[in-house]
């Protein structure tokens, strides 16, 4: 019998070149496969081209931003869309606890240094140094930029030693003469520069190539701070200025979406605001508790402070007995007895304080003078106080960035703990500073 020939065995007979099927379908597998493969490297490549290029770069930067006399409930009370945005996307506090005084040099200063005044020697806006016999005042332009008066290692110079770039547009200590105590890029501070001329310098900075771009960068707004004192922090006038730098903070944020690396922004206040109303019970004016003419008695007043400088031990106590009749919408301490809590007690603290209550100021003289300044039931705005009895005095506290969790809310913030998180950030050493490493390490990632 003729055996059967399978399809198989005829074909291959009719033609010598032939491939079965199978093996076709086998080959063709193969390559489909070859070609997923190819697929799936080419879409790996396309999705690593188009993610931010900060991904792939181990060097953030820090910006830190301040709004002067920002009050921590501003945010809420005027509906202020980017400042919530940028709430939303990282992490905020409560409010930001200043040091006492809660005033805006003392401040601005412990935030770079994580040291409260009496730490750091900056103590008040104005005060008198015995040892340098030098009356410190932000007006004047010589002393503000002596590095005598500024202690502590400011993040600039941490960030320094370790071999990195810095900039500041404008801060609290930036501007000293001393090259190894201030950023690499500084100026001299210019209330007239436009607050988008400013954000603009810093957007560039951050555009710079990787060995020239700053990793620490502060930026300084005197706004909601100007608008406030003048007409107090409830006035039209304080809300208009609100959503200006609402807009300016949106200008920035949007700037730096354009930016390739990786920029964790810090919005930070050195205080709050309380408002006062203009009378005679409001003010506190020196010359009608004390001769302030006379020569045994230096005084230095600072809105809600007055510090008396008394060489003479007789003159000191005999003083003290005075004020101390006489108080009323004040409280006299010697310098040594000032509140626990306040944790204030450095040589250019006055030998006598008198405090004001909350909700009083203290002027040097002249009550007419001031009431032509000043209608009876105006309103204006002051801040000093302490901040763990007077809660407008607090500030705000926002951090966002690739190195910040998101949804993080926290309860009250102390300024001094703003310096170790910043070093967290940017891998640096912190040295013995007032402030708590761990008080902020939970909203890093």
């Amino acid at each position: 019998m003729k055996p059967v020939m399978d399809k198989y065995s005829e074909d291959k007979k009719n033609n010598p070149d032939f491939i079965p099927l199978t093996i076709l379908k086998l080959i063709l597998r193969f390559f489909m496969r070859i070609l997923s493969g190819v697929n799936i490297l080419l879409c790996a490549v396309v999705v690593l081209l188009s993610a931010p290029a900060y991904a792939q770069s181990s060097n953030p930067s820090v910006l830190l931003v301040s709004f002067d006399g920002f009050r921590h409930d501003y945010i809420d009370k005027h509906d202020l869309k980017n400042f919530k945005a940028f709430r939303d996307k990282g992490s905020a506090a409560e409010g930001l606890v200043p040091c006492y005084p809660s005033l805006t040099f003392p401040n601005h200063y412990s935030i770079v240094t994580g040291m409260r005044p009496s730490t750091h020697g900056l103590v008040d806006n104005s005060f008198y140094d015995s040892i340098l016999d030098i009356q410190y005042s932000i007006s004047k332009r010589d002393v503000v930029q002596n590095p005598k008066f500024y202690g502590g290692t400011p993040l600039w110079t941490l960030a320094k030693q370790s071999g990195m770039k810095t900039a500041s547009y404008f801060w609290v200590g930036s501007e000293v003469t001393d090259p190894s105590r201030r950023p690499d890029i500084y100026f001299l501070y210019d209330e007239k520069v436009p607050f988008r001329t400013r954000v603009d310098s810093v957007l560039n900075w951050l555009n710079r190539k990787e060995k020239e771009r700053p990793r620490l960068i502060t930026l300084y707004f005197s706004e909601p701070d100007h608008i406030a004192h003048d007409t107090g922090p409830n006035s039209p006038d304080t809300h208009e200025i609100l959503l200006k730098m609402d807009s300016i903070l949106g200008y920035l944020t949007e700037g730096l979406r354009n930016i390739k690396a990786p920029v964790n922004t810090i919005l930070v206040s050195d205080h709050g605001m309380s408002e006062l109303v203009a009378n005679d019970e409001t003010l506190v004016f020196l010359d009608e508790l004390y001769d302030v003419k006379s020569k045994k008695v230096r005084t230095v007043v600072s809105s809600t402070l007055a510090h008396l400088y008394i060489d003479n031990r007789s003159t000191l106590d005999s003083m003290y007995t005075l004020l101390k009749s006489k108080e009323d919408r004040y409280k006299v301490y010697k310098r040594h007895e000032l509140p626990k809590h306040y944790l204030y007690d450095h040589y250019r603290i006055g030998d006598l304080v008198l405090i004001s209550t909350p909700y009083h100021t203290i002027r040097f003289a002249d009550r007419k003078a001031n009431a032509q300044r000043w209608k009876p039931g105006s309103h204006f705005g002051v801040h000093g106080y302490d901040p763990a009895v007077v809660a407008d005095v607090r500030g705000i506290f926002l951090a966002q960035g690739p190195q910040i969790k998101v949804g993080q809310k926290l309860g009250l913030v102390r300024n001094i703990d703003i310096y170790p998180l910043v070093a967290n950030i940017l891998g640096l050493p912190v040295p013995k500073i007032d402030g708590d490493p761990k008080a902020l390490a939970g909203i890093i990632k």
